[in-house]
C-alpha cells in the first residue's frame, strides 16, 4: 500500500471537519476518514488532529474524555495558507511563484489581478 502525505491526509481529515456543523471526536473523524480500500489508524487521526491543533487551523473542546475539533477558517482561507506555506518551502520562491504564474489560465490570471488590484486599494 503507498504511504499518503501528510499533506493529503490533513486535507482529507480538514475535509470531513468541514462538512460537518459541529465538533468531532477523532473517533467521529476515523469512522469518516478511514475506509476498507483506504484503512487508516485511529492514531493517525488523532496525530494529525493534534498536529492541525497545534499549527493554529482547529479549535478544540473537552468531549468526555476526549476533544471533539472544528476548523478555525474556511476552506478557501486554509487553501490560500497551504499555497503560502508551499511558497515558503521553495527553494527559490520567487522562480516557484513565476512557474505558477505561467500555468494559470486566462482567467485565474484576472482573478489575481483584481485580488493585487484590491490589495493595493487598502
Amino acid at each position: 500500500m503507498a504511504r499518503r502525505g501528510h499533506g493529503e491526509l490533513e486535507a482529507r481529515v480538514m475535509d470531513v471537519l468541514w462538512d460537518e456543523d459541529r465538533a468531532l471526536t477523532p473517533r467521529d473523524v476515523h469512522d469518516r476518514v478511514a475506509t476498507a480500500r483506504r484503512p487508516l489508524a485511529y492514531n493517525t487521526v488523532m496525530t494529525i488532529l493534534v498536529r492541525l491543533w497545534k499549527k493554529g487551523m482547529l479549535e478544540r473542546e473537552p468531549r468526555g474524555r476526549a476533544y471533539a475539533y472544528r476548523p478555525v477558517m474556511g476552506r478557501d482561507a486554509w487553501t490560500a495558507q497551504r499555497m503560502h506555506d508551499i511558497l515558503e518551502q521553495a527553494a527559490d520562491p520567487e522562480v516557484a511563484l513565476t512557474h505558477f504564474v505561467r500555468a494559470i489560465d486566462a482567467r485565474e490570471i484576472a482573478q489575481l489581478r483584481r485580488a493585487l488590484d484590491g490589495r493595493r486599494r487598502r
